[in-house]
């Protein structure tokens, strides 16, 4: 059956939270509230204000990970600057799930080949469901940035971040600092993001859901210091229980578009390959590329 995704032109931070409201999925027990923090210097990323209604509702933990390249959120404790800086922790309870180790693994989808398990921060362990907000935007090595990359990279700790961009060679935060030399094809790359996406999908057991906001659509993701201001005007608002109908639906609505800047950012989704992502993860049961989208 295809999958329903409910969008509407409307960005606002309340209109987020209205748009949750009507997916009629009620989150329970503990729950985790993935972001993206923003890198230092990022002018494009989501701000906490503009989540904040719908973070509020739900009463959820704000999580994030540390990074596996040098920058402002590397180390938890430069993170932990820069979440203060950035006003998290002013607004919102914050876990960083991999700032106290070890490290847990959690089982990959059956069919996977590139990782053994996903590395995350123990943390995870202390929620039962999870509330995924993305900013879809492009991204350097993925082509695109949506649901798939914030389950898979971003909820991945920073040793789970080294095992992804190696398609599992290399298994330890430590790492970091040879892996981006030794980088595997970008189509392994693509199916371990999707390999790992499908065993976060598979831990929560369903108690999830997913909105992307396509607002500052820049070439470039959150994760750069340095990033391209938005080359296509914002388009909505997306929400679903299914991870892969989400991201497809916000492409295809890419495609759709007479925007002038369309062009450039397919430009950086097309020559990353980024729509094997959605394919890969559709192959693994992670979520299904047939959609139904309704305009509310």
């Amino acid at each position: 059956m295809a999958s329903k995704v409910y969008f509407t032109k409307t960005i606002t931070p309340e209109k987020v939270l209205d748009m949750y409201k009507f997916l009629g999925k009620e989150l329970n027990g503990r729950i985790a509230v993935k972001v993206h923090s923003g890198e230092d210097g990022n002018q494009n990323y989501l701000h906490p204000e503009f989540w904040q209604p719908v973070i509020e509702h739900v009463g959820g933990t704000v999580v994030e990970c540390n990074t596996a390249y040098d920058g402002a959120r590397n180390t938890s404790e430069k993170h932990k600057v820069l979440l203060k800086k950035h006003k998290w922790t002013d607004l919102f309870d914050v876990d960083l799930m991999d700032e106290t180790g070890p490290d847990i693994e959690i089982p990959v989808p059956a069919g996977s080949v590139h990782l053994k398990s996903d590395i995350v921060g123990k943390h995870l362990n202390d929620y039962d469901s999870m509330l995924v907000l993305a900013h879809f935007k492009g991204h350097p090595m993925g082509g695109f940035g949506g649901a798939l990359k914030q389950l898979s990279i971003g909820v991945a700790s920073s040793a789970g971040k080294c095992s992804i961009h190696s398609s599992g060679r290399f298994t330890n935060k430590d790492d970091q600092y040879t892996m981006w030399d030794k980088l595997p094809p970008q189509d392994h790359f693509l199916e371990s993001m999707a390999e790992a996406a499908g065993a976060v999908v598979d831990h929560f057991k369903g108690n999830m859901v997913f909105i992307n906001v396509m607002k500052n659509l820049s070439v470039d993701c959150d994760c750069c210091a340095v990033a391209e201001d938005p080359c296509m005007a914002d388009v909505g608002i997306l929400v679903s229980l299914d991870p892969v109908a989400i991201d497809q639906a916000c492409m295809d609505l890419v495609y759709a578009s007479d925007d002038p800047g369309r062009d450039h950012f397919l430009q950086r989704v097309e020559s990353r390959n980024g729509i094997h992502t959605i394919e890969a993860a559709a192959l693994l049961g992670v979520g299904s590329r047939e959609y139904e989208l309704i305009e509310v």
